[in-house]
């Protein structure tokens, strides 16, 4: 039997994703991501940018790292994209509890307006479809956040996942950047 492709992977690992999202009690699922845990704050300075994402609906969440970050003082960047076809760049979000200087952007998700002032993350929080013990990760298929971290090393490259989205090996290929640590709501992936 042959290996499944990253295209087939993405199918599957986000159906389990929607499935694990979807049982999890709202209760439940509005107390996780809050906080970044103890051993990841101890890696971040205090004056470091703090990237991260606008989750979609079965991502895991974001809103509480930016609001705790943003309430301890650091800058928060969120991603931006000028077009479709444009490069992924950072730009400053300054509101993480209204969301009020968000747009929506070429790709139907919410980012910093086009006035934003742009950034370089020294932390950059990243989404994922699946990632491995060995901190590899499957990301959308658009390859935006490989090109940016080839171009842009953080100091710290963290993937947000549920525990669902662990996979016990995944393709890669050389474009295809591992990460620094893996946070998911039970157990911390990496060396910290």
């Amino acid at each position: 039997m042959t290996a499944p492709t990253k295209s087939e992977l993405r199918q599957t690992l986000r159906a389990a994703r929607r499935a694990h999202v979807a049982a999890l009690p709202d209760a439940i699922r509005g107390l996780l991501f809050h906080r970044p845990p103890a051993p990841l704050l101890a890696r971040i300075g205090d004056e470091a940018v703090i990237g991260l994402y606008h989750a979609a609906a079965y991502e895991a969440p974001t809103g509480g790292y930016a609001r705790f970050f943003h309430e301890a003082g650091h800058t928060i960047a969120l991603p931006r994209f000028a077009a479709r076809g444009a490069a992924m760049t950072f730009a400053r979000h300054t509101d993480p509890h209204a969301e009020s200087d968000l747009e929506v952007g070429p790709f139907g998700m919410l980012q910093p307006a086009a006035e934003a002032e742009p950034l370089v993350p020294d932390v950059l929080f990243v989404p994922l479809v699946g990632f491995t013990p060995a901190l590899e990760r499957l990301g959308q298929g658009g390859g935006h956040y490989d090109r940016w971290l080839a171009e842009h090393p953080p100091a710290l490259a963290v993937g947000l996942a549920w525990d669902a989205q662990a996979c016990e090996a995944l393709p890669t290929e050389p474009h295809d950047k591992p990460l620094d640590a893996v946070v998911t709501p039970t157990r911390i992936y990496g060396n910290l």
